[in-house]
């Protein structure tokens, strides 16, 4: 079988990026995001991007360098949270924002990546979320319908792959990750340790690596933490 590795994030990138795409970028905060990716992306100037994430990363880390320079459009999300900058262009009207529950978000990126065009869901029925849906009953209960989310590009980090694109993730890292691998056109994953093809455990391979067009073992990973808490040490 061929592999599927690369260099670095820029020779994955190249002929994928332009202007006005849509990307799918893995992560939880700031757990398993896709760093050197969105470094590359960044540092490619690619612009007018529609961008489907739980959230935007922190003010100068993770996908809010795409915001500070200007590159995001609109996000897709589920949490605003952690960047001021999110929060601020959002209510200046200067950043478009579809916002999702977060179950709803997930479920959206899996029925994309399954060919469902829309499902209907109880959560969101009577509220803001639900404005301009159709809203159905079933069984004596109302649910909205949400469409299914597809993209351009998917960017994903995953703790190991091998040469054929098979890729495992480490705990929290597994969230969204996975279900993007399915959901994009074409699908890049950067990995802590790049293995020989055969050498993952069969059974426990989270993304096959027919999802996944190109891979590369990340140069750096900064894996930083959004808010550190301690516990306070104990009097001696």
């Amino acid at each position: 079988m061929a592999s599927k590795t690369v260099n670095s994030a820029v020779d994955a990138l190249a002929g994928v990026l332009f202007d006005g795409m849509t990307i799918m970028a893995g992560g939880f905060g700031l757990c398993g995001i896709p760093e050197n990716l969105i470094a590359a992306i960044r540092e490619a100037g690619t612009k007018d991007l529609t961008v489907v994430s739980n959230n935007c990363g922190v003010d100068d880390f993770g996908l809010g360098i795409l915001l500070a320079g200007g590159q995001i459009k609109k996000m897709i999300s589920s949490y605003v949270g952690e960047n001021k900058l999110f929060a601020e262009l959002y209510l200046s009207g200067k950043l478009e924002l579809e916002f999702n529950p977060q179950g709803t978000l997930a479920e959206r990126i899996r029925a994309g990546g399954a060919g469902i065009p829309a499902f209907f869901t109880r959560t969101g029925v009577g509220t803001l979320v639900a404005e301009d849906k159709e809203v159905r009953e079933f069984d004596g209960e109302h649910y909205v319908m949400e469409r299914g989310l597809t993209a351009d590009l998917a960017i994903v980090k995953a703790w190991k792959g091998d040469h054929a694109g098979n890729l495992v993730y480490r705990e929290t890292a597994r969230n969204f990750n996975p279900m993007m691998a399915t959901a994009a056109k074409v699908t890049l994953a950067e990995v802590e340790e790049l293995v020989a093809t055969g050498s993952l455990d069969k059974d426990n391979i989270h993304t096959p690596g027919i999802y996944v067009d190109k891979l590369f073992k990340g140069a750096v990973f900064e894996k930083r933490i959004e808010q550190l808490t301690t516990r306070p040490k104990e009097a001696v």
